[in-house]
């Protein structure tokens, strides 16, 4: 059996821990929104159209901030077409995605339903095929008062208080070759920079985004980082991190080490970002807005889904809806301790996605909406950790990975607020592993224990059988004498709470 232990102490912090590390992200694409999130005739589905089954499961799921509206869709779309009376807005041809775009929820429809699920709006501007001109306009539009043509058009439309929209992303991915309007780092960058002063000219209280890297494997990563900031580091608050997820060849070993990959690229970024600091000698540290992550079948969508024939363009096609597996969820969690871990950094993040797009939430038209394996780990983190991240040591036994070289095989995070939570992942795939903590430091008595694993790490959460893996109680976790004890099993996520 393996072995692992933990050292923390409460005096030992990274930072606090930001309810925006818990965002998610909602855009066009597949059925995420129709027939996901809006699917009016559903049984649950109110005046507006929203399915109140999505509404509740997000709720649950707890998600901060949302972005929206992409992703890669937000570089060729106007938001105009999703404002005004619905029976007149445009059918459009989504490039990013291969579809037809019925523009039916836009603005105010997404508003109406975070309001709903209790989240706040984080809102992408088009810089592919639009610029500075149009991202002040719908700023204008979103946020002023009173008292001008577009805010009186907003009101006309429905909404007279200002959308109040505080933070915004410049643009997305906007190094990659699949992006509409792709720039090199030197002229995205003198972009951003523009459409970023031309914004705090209309609001200088804004939280601006600027795309970092669309992943660690570009062959510009960091060249990127560094040029882009050079350019925007004044102007704006965060750089983005993308990252996505999924087992090689069934080389699970690596894949359970995927937070090896998520540490090593935000450490890099926040190299990069620290060197251009001391270049500008500026006072601010950049931040990190991990905007999009998960684990993402892509291999699967490059060799199969990505397919459409050039004249067919669908409406809200079957596309991206991975099932999750009991294996997909642990890999998940440990992504979501290696946030935890970067807390001082990372103080916004968005899973990708929410709903039937590679998300935690599935549904089916007319029929049912559950949980995916992956939203257990999701749900118990934004709910348990609360206050301040601690910095964990861990002395702990090591497995072998293909990708990563040895790894420990316990990976771990912690949180103290009104409850210490420790969350555990342990990656070993046949052995349990026994782990101890020196909790005597902190208060509380009493200890419960929660997480996912399973018999069949292969299990999942499908239309035949909706609630097959659940949350499962740890009943091995033992308090003694302030020291705590717990025997994880294999391929498990867990989380600890001490009261």
């Amino acid at each position: 059996m393996a072995r692992a232990r933990l050292t923390l102490d409460p005096a030992f912090t990274i930072g606090a821990v930001q309810r925006r590390l818990f965002g998610g992200f909602v855009e066009h694409l597949g059925r995420h929104i129709y027939d996901g999130i809006h699917e009016p005739g559903h049984p649950s589905a109110g005046p507006d159209g929203f399915r109140r089954d999505v509404i509740e499961l997000v709720r649950e799921l707890g998600v901060s901030t949302i972005r929206y509206p992409g992703g890669n869709f937000v570089s060729g779309y106007n938001w105009e077409d999703g404002v005004g009376p619905a029976e007149e807005r445009p059918r459009r041809l989504d490039l990013a995605w291969h579809s037809t775009e019925t523009n039916q929820v836009g603005l105010h429809e997404f508003q109406t339903w975070l309001d709903h699920v209790g989240s706040e709006l984080m809102l992408a501007v088009n810089l592919g095929t639009r610029g500075p001109a149009e991202a002040i306009e719908l700023l204008e539009y979103t946020n002023i008062p009173g008292g001008t043509t577009r805010a009186a058009r907003r009101a006309a439309n429905g909404r007279e208080e200002p959308f109040a929209v505080k933070i915004w992303c410049l643009g997305n991915e906007m190094d990659g070759p699949w992006q509409l309007g792709r720039r090199s780092a030197e002229d995205y960058g003198t972009l951003a920079s523009v459409t970023a002063n031309a914004m705090r000219q209309v609001d200088n209280t804004l939280e601006l985004v600027v795309c970092g890297s669309s992943a660690r494997s570009m062959p510009t990563f960091g060249e990127w980082e560094r040029v882009v900031l050079e350019h925007t580091y004044d102007d704006v608050d965060y750089i983005s991190c993308h990252a996505y997820y999924e087992p090689v060849d069934g080389d699970y070993a690596s894949f359970l080490a995927s937070g090896v990959d998520m540490d090593a690229f935000i450490e890099a970024v926040v190299a990069t970002a620290d060197h251009v600091r001391a270049l500008k000698r500026a006072r601010k540290k950049m931040m990190i807005s991990f905007d999009e992550w998960n684990v993402w079948y892509a291999s699967r969508w490059n060799a199969v889904e990505d397919t459409f024939p050039i004249d067919h363009w669908p409406v809200a096609p079957r596309i991206l809806e991975d099932v999750y597996s009991v294996a997909d969820a642990v890999a998940f969690g440990g992504l979501l301790i290696s946030l935890l871990n970067h807390a001082d950094r990372v103080t916004s993040a968005s899973l990708a996605q929410l709903v039937n797009v590679i998300g935690p939430i599935m549904t089916e038209p007319g029929g049912p909406a559950w949980r995916q394996t992956t939203f257990f780990p999701f749900a118990v983190t934004s709910q348990a950790a609360r206050g301040d991240a601690l910095r964990v040591v861990l002395d702990a036994d090591t497995v072998p990975t293909a990708k990563y070289g040895d790894v420990p095989v316990v990976d771990a995070a912690a949180t103290l607020g009104e409850d210490l939570t420790i969350f555990l992942q342990n990656r070993h795939l046949t052995e349990p592993t026994t782990l101890t903590v020196d909790v005597r430091r902190f208060a509380g008595s009493a200890v419960t224990a929660e997480g996912i694993w399973d018999d069949d790490i292969h299990a999942v959460n499908d239309l035949r059988n909706t609630t097959r893996v659940g949350l499962r109680t740890n009943e091995s976790a033992v308090l003694d004498g302030g020291i705590l004890t717990i025997e994880l099993p294999p391929v498990s996520w867990t989380a600890v709470t001490i009261n």
